[in-house]
């Protein structure tokens, strides 16, 4: 497939999907969050119900730019980069035109490649019914993984053409021929294994089932692209490491590790100099860890299996290993990428979850939170990120630490590149703008709400070099849902 990259088309704001769908209860929560009173006194009613009705369209939505973080501990950016140019011309979809690959000014470690659609795609005939997270999974880039497919033709064999539904609302049975249910067309690919292969086989299945030739959003596989050079990861989470600024020679804890992105960020950015410990409570996550601390060439990550709530040694404990729990004040960085509701994550068009399993996320933060400050030393720093949209889980999160901690105080963000913190839980406008907030929303990050670049002005064919500023503020804006709180405890 030929292709010529144009752009222009991501400029003009299209929703073919349906917003996420949430269970009522959770979709009153989220809208009072984000029509609260001091938000609504700061907008206004009618605004503060349009960002909210917008927010959701855009999470059902892939964002605007693939971002990859390279191994610049390993080459230089511009050598990673020509060698991305090469593999990304070789691949099957990617030939014919060469490919926009933006540098970002303020994040000098990352590469933003744009995300083309969505593109007037057709369905063809034969459906194949895919799970949400895999339907998610190839708006972002992916082929269809044989364990993904829900559903398939009575008699579809290897090489056929099919179109690619993902399932709503978790309804299609495993093995079903055909399915009824609310799905969404993602794109049409050729089959790669037969409907006996991926039902009837008696090992579990693995590989390609479905290789993706015209998905309604186009942006590369990354499936073992350059995979010690390049490493796909969101633009926010890439922040959250420089935010940590670690240096070399220092000991740092990533609190809630996996997979382990941010761990071999924070060590590439030690240049291997120091020591990084990874906890997960997951046996097998920490073995993920392990493997991209290997493959990207850091040998400072020591990774363990541990609940990070019991990581502070208590005054008679013994561990001659050097292991986890570890003694108080024993870290000059701590990173607490808490687990959390994930509402910012993109795209997704359908959360299932209960309002109980959306609120229970606050009380465990807290207990990280406590743990996270007692490991840290006087004069060191704490990085506090989630990837949701709430309240309680962001700044509401922020107000009770500064309150349960006095020696905790807010320091200001390196780069900052997303919006300040969103009005709600009685910060200071002094304390907000410490904040950083990532939302695809307009007016609640890096843009400007209802100012969209003019599509006329940025028709872009071979290297993004027209309008690389507006183009960076898209990528800036047009991210998941993020926070980062950064502390210095004094």
């Amino acid at each position: 497939m030929s292709l010529c990259w144009d752009i222009t088309s991501m400029y003009k704001k299209t929703f073919v999907f349906p917003k996420l769908n949430l269970r009522p209860e959770v979709q009153e929560y989220l809208g009072n969050v984000f029509k609260n009173k001091e938000l609504v006194a700061g907008v206004g009613q009618e605004e503060a119900e349009s960002m909210f009705e917008e927010l959701l369209y855009h999470l059902s939505h892939p964002p605007s730019f693939t971002c990859v973080r390279v191994s610049t501990h390993l080459a230089p950016l511009d050598t990673i980069r020509e060698r991305l140019v090469e593999e990304l011309r070789q691949m099957s979809g990617f030939d014919g035109g060469d490919i926009p690959i933006l540098s970002h000014t303020h994040v000098p470690d990352v590469l933003l490649l744009p995300v083309i659609g969505p593109r007037p795609a057709l369905p063809q005939s034969d459906e194949v019914i895919v799970g949400a997270q895999c339907g998610n999974a190839v708006l972002r880039g992916a082929h269809v993984f044989a364990p993904g497919i829900l559903s398939a033709p009575k008699y579809m064999k290897a090489g056929d053409r099919v179109s690619v539904f993902s399932d709503l609302e978790g309804k299609c049975t495993r093995g079903a021929k055909d399915f009824q249910g609310k799905k969404v067309f993602v794109g049409n690919g050729v089959a790669e294994m037969g409907r006996s292969d991926i039902f009837c086989s008696g090992e579990p299945v693995k590989g390609v089932g479905i290789r993706m030739e015209e998905p309604v959003y186009l942006s590369p596989s990354f499936d073992n692209l350059l995979p010690s050079l390049v490493f796909l990861q969101n633009l926010p989470s890439v922040v959250v490491g420089h935010v940590l600024g670690p240096r070399p020679g220092e000991r740092i804890l990533d609190m809630c590790a996996a997979p382990g992105g941010k761990t071999s960020h924070i060590a590439a950015l030690m240049k291997g100099q120091g020591e990084v410990i990874a906890l997960d409570r997951i046996r097998g996550k920490v073995m993920r860890i392990r493997q991209n601390a290997q493959v990207l060439q850091l040998d400072c990550i020591k990774a363990y299996c541990f609940n990070s709530i019991q990581a502070v040694r208590t005054e008679h404990a013994q561990n001659p290993d050097d292991g986890p729990p570890f003694p108080a004040e024993s870290f000059d960085r701590v990173l607490l990428d808490a687990p959390c509701s994930g509402l910012g994550q993109r795209p997704n068009m359908a959360c299932a979850w209960s309002l109980r399993e959306i609120t229970s996320y606050p009380p465990l933060q807290r207990k990280l939170f406590h743990a996270a400050v007692r490991l840290l030393k006087r004069g060191g720093v704490l990085v506090y990120s989630t990837c949701t949209v709430t309240l309680a889980e962001n700044e509401e999160q922020v107000a009770w630490a500064l309150n349960t901690f006095p020696y905790l105080t807010l320091q200001p963000q390196e780069p900052h590149i997303g919006g300040q913190g969103m009005l709600g839980a009685g910060l200071s406008h002094d304390q907000l703008r410490l904040l950083q907030r990532f939302s695809p929303v307009r007016g609640q990050s890096g843009g400007t709400r209802g100012c969209d670049p003019d599509p006329d002005a940025l028709h872009l064919t071979v290297a993004a070099e027209t309008e690389p500023a507006r183009l960076l503020q898209r990528a800036n804006s047009d991210t998941i849902g993020f926070f980062i709180a950064k502390f210095l405890k004094t």
